[in-house]
């Protein structure tokens, strides 16, 4: 039969949305997939009738015409509000690219894998990175091979799907084809050139080289309609180096540069009718990541070296091994009319290193090279069933209610002894009481040698906290007129081991004409302490200003934390409020919307607290000043500085998303054109101080740490999109401004690292050979742009100790690949 209905078409890399009346044929067999929106139970609403923002990306499209072969990195080039990046030197986060919407917090964007929460990564961000005091979930544990499409749900939804959706949702839709096997083979190079006057060298011409194969199986289960859809994918990619002339600079750092890895993905999805309104599903994925990436250089006169093992000093190896483990299974039936999902989700993540050309300096020439530093662990299991119903109240009500049970479990495995421990000169573990006089020392310099594996130090605890969490939920829309709808929703979470919390939200939407509508939305919101925050503990080395300290990294509940004045973690709240209006003639889309954030008590990292130190008239060290609380502590605890977890500011954000579409037919050819801006300003309105630390809001939360925050977006991210097919051809063209970004050095609010606005150019040709073979041919950052060279700061004063900054389009440069499709 011919069916003329209104399509939701996907161009580009931009997730942008537009309508198109099309003639389609669909046979007789075939049913019209009801599909639930992101931000709304309803399943007769569509992305162009909610009342709030939500942006879908066909990723099997957006693939093919780019050189991204991870979610993350897809996302910081498709979508404006999010940005991830790339990091060197900064530990585990080499690994995992922390991701941010909107510019918060890593952890304020909920993640979800066919609308059941998805869990997080293990890794809190700490050293050297957005998003630092933050955990996040990893979303480059699905392979993009299974995922059918991605939806983004921008405005605040913790009324709807609980902690951690400040910022939006992010939706995984896994591939449900069921027939069929679709591969794709990947093969790109980064092209090494060095821009301007040779301020960058790399070891290669030609360096970074990635190889991806993905497989993709559907199938069709019994003769009722169920279905299985099975990917596997593999990728092997080389790293990166992209360092300072050292003819011109003196730098800390040898190896910058991204990661070496390697990644194996299963993924399945599996549907099962069992009889007449009963269907069993099945989500089952597994990834496993491993990862070699350089750490800052230790020289040969270092602390942190010994010249008789390493006379021309080293480069310690970090080496990560990340294990990611979902199963997710749940029944759809119905309850006097009620439609119910009752479903299980499991989660779990380990992380683990291993750090290899390395040495623990108070060991001497005795010291192994390779250690053993341990982990952390994450666990997470949610149990609980949605229900909704339509009731024929004025143009339609849409009822929905649920509930949840989730139980999680955060773990650190210890290292190896050698790992974390610092010795004395007989060999025995350093404590409080060891003598000053016992204490292993640089003859060089005379300072005391730092213990532990150089570049990441081992974990010296082994536990496993837990906790477990309730919430119910209801979730109602009204359609008041056919021009006029409304929607409420309210959540009420009770957590185990910090309180109970009530959440609610209103939305409306309004046609004014039937091409013309204004939407909008206020809620409250709120984000749970995670466990990693509260038990979180470490003691790592740094280079500040080309001096190596050594820092504690204190645990919430720590004696230390406790002795200095940090309190006891408590809940993130928010106010969210957005406006906006779409306007869609068919050939021409807009969408408009603005956006207003009010964060208290955002848990971050506080700055590096050191002791007192005194002087004489003369200006001459003199020690240190033990009447001081926090001195009298970090000498107790033998470390130069303690950071601590706390909900140390409160923030507020507004923005602006812009998408604007625009479809014409050109001579035999269609050209699609995509214009998708975002705005968005971050302030840091109070400094929550304790008591104990009053007059010390400047170390509490430095300028410098305040940078960064401020910084986990670009002001301004403007993506333009170009494609132009015709026949079996297919061209595409993309543009992305990244507005300017301003950091800090530890000199002080004069001493900052400006990066310029940049623009990055992407180009691909496509060629369809036959309805089962095409190939693409194209160019990732086309012309080689780089951030802004600080060519001043090389002395150890960026946060990556490199001649600029993770920022941006990130350091790689230009990537030449091709990438075959085919099926049968």
């Amino acid at each position: 039969m011919k069916l003329k209905y209104t399509s939701i078409l996907f161009l580009g890399t931009v997730s942008m949305l537009y309508s198109q009346n099309t003639n389609d044929t669909i046979s007789k067999e075939s049913k019209i997939e009801e599909v639930s929106i992101t931000g709304s139970r309803n399943k007769k609403r569509t992305v162009t009738n909610t009342p709030v923002p939500v942006d879908v990306i066909d990723i099997k499209q957006v693939s093919q015409s780019t050189g991204q072969i991870e979610v993350n990195q897809l996302l910081q080039f498709s979508a404006p509000s999010f940005n991830s990046n790339k990091q060197s030197g900064s530990d585990g986060a080499d690994a995992t690219d922390p991701a941010t919407l909107r510019g918060l917090g890593p952890d304020q964007t909920l993640l979800l894998l066919n609308g059941k929460r998805y869990h997080q990564s293990s890794l809190i961000n700490v050293f050297g990175t957005k998003g630092r005091g933050n955990t996040g979930s990893d979303m480059n544990t699905i392979p993009i091979g299974a995922i059918k499409r991605i939806e983004v749900l921008r405005d605040g939804a913790s009324a709807q799907y609980g902690s951690d959706a400040i910022a939006g949702v992010i939706n995984v839709i896994l591939n449900d084809r069921n027939q069929g096997f679709e591969g794709n083979a990947f093969y790109g190079m980064n092209l090494f050139k060095s821009p301007g006057n040779k301020d960058v060298v790399s070891d290669h011409k030609v360096d970074g080289t990635t190889f991806d194969f993905s497989g993709n199986l559907g199938t069709k289960i019994g003769n009722k309609g169920g279905f299985g859809n099975f990917t596997v994918e593999f990728i092997n990619k080389d790293r990166t180096l992209r360092n300072a002339n050292p003819e011109k600079y003196s730098s800390p750092r040898e190896k910058f540069g991204d990661a070496k890895s390697q990644n194996i993905y299963f993924f399945g999805n599996v549907e099962l009718p069992l009889s007449d309104g009963l269907k069993f599903y099945s989500r089952q994925g597994f990834s496993y990541r491993k990862t070699n990436a350089y750490a800052w250089t230790r020289t040969p006169d270092a602390d942190g070296n010994i010249p008789e093992i390493y006379p021309n000093g080293f480069n310690p190896i970090e080496d990560t091994s990340i294990t990611d483990f979902t199963f997710d299974n749940g029944l759809k039936f119905k309850v006097a009319n009620w439609d119910v999902d009752f479903y299980n989700a499991f989660g779990s993540n380990r992380f683990t290193y291993q750090i290899d050309n390395t040495i623990n300096a108070t060991l001497g020439i005795k010291s192994p090279t390779s250690f053993n530093a341990g982990g952390h662990s994450l666990l997470q299991n949610t149990t609980g069933f949605n229900a909704s119903k339509q009731f024929s109240v004025l143009q339609g009500l849409n009822v929905a209610f649920g509930s949840e049970f989730r139980y999680e479990e955060f773990g650190i495995i210890k290292g190896e002894e050698a790992s974390y421990a610092m010795y004395d000169i007989n060999g025995n573990i350093v404590t409080s009481d060891t003598p000053e006089g016992l204490l292993v020392t640089n003859p060089l310099s005379g300072e005391v040698r730092p213990g532990g594996s150089q570049g990441f130090p081992g974990y010296s605890q082994e536990f496993n906290k837990n906790r477990n969490n309730f919430a119910a939920y209801v979730d109602t829309e009204l359609d008041i007129t056919k021009a006029w709808m409304i929607s409420v929703a309210g959540r009420f979470e009770n957590y185990s081991d910090f309180g109970s919390t009530l959440n609610g939200k209103f939305a409306t939407r309004y046609a004014i004409t039937p091409q013309f509508a204004f939407r909008g939305s206020v809620s409250t919101g709120f984000r749970a302490p995670s466990l990693a925050q509260k038990y979180y503990s470490l003691q790592f080395t740094n280079f500040q200003g080309g001096n190596l300290v050594t820092i504690q990294l204190a645990a919430n509940d720590s004696d230390l934390a406790k002795a200095v004045g940090i309190p006891e973690l408590k809940q993130e709240t928010s106010v969210n409020g957005s406006a906006g209006f779409t306007f869609n003639t068919g050939k021409f889309t807009a969408t408009i919307d603005g956006y207003y954030i009010m964060v208290k008590n955002r848990i971050v990292l506080t700055g590096n607290f050191e002791k007192k130190a005194l002087y004489d008239d003369n200006g001459n060290f003199t020690g240190y000043d033990m009447t001081d609380n926090l001195t009298r502590q970090l000498t107790e605890y033998r470390v130069n500085q303690a950071q601590f977890f706390s909900n140390a500011i409160d923030t507020r954000t507004k923005g602006v998303d812009v998408i604007l579409s625009y479809i014409e037919n050109i001579g035999s050819g269609k050209l699609s054109a995509t214009l998708a801006g975002n705005y968005n300003e971050m302030e840091i309105t109070k400094v929550n101080a304790s008591e104990m630390l009053k007059g010390k809001e400047e170390t509490y939360m430095s300028p410098r740490e305040r940078a960064f925050i401020l910084a986990s977006a670009p002001k301004t991210k403007v993506n333009l999109n170009l494609n132009y097919k015709i026949d079996k051809f297919n061209a595409n063209l993309q543009l992305v401004r990244f507005d300017k970004v301003k950091l800090i050095g530890y000199g002080g609010a004069d001493d900052y690292q400006l990066y310029g606005a940049k623009v990055t150019t992407d180009l691909s040709f496509g060629y369809e050979f036959t309805k089962s073979f095409n190939l693409t041919i194209g160019s990732k950052n086309l012309f080689n742009r780089y951030p802004t060279l600080q060519t001043a700061h090389v002395d150890g004063n960026t946060e990556s100790g490199g001649i600029f900054d993770p920022v941006q389009m990130g350091f790689a440069g230009r990537q030449a690949f091709a990438r075959l499709n085919f099926k049968f």
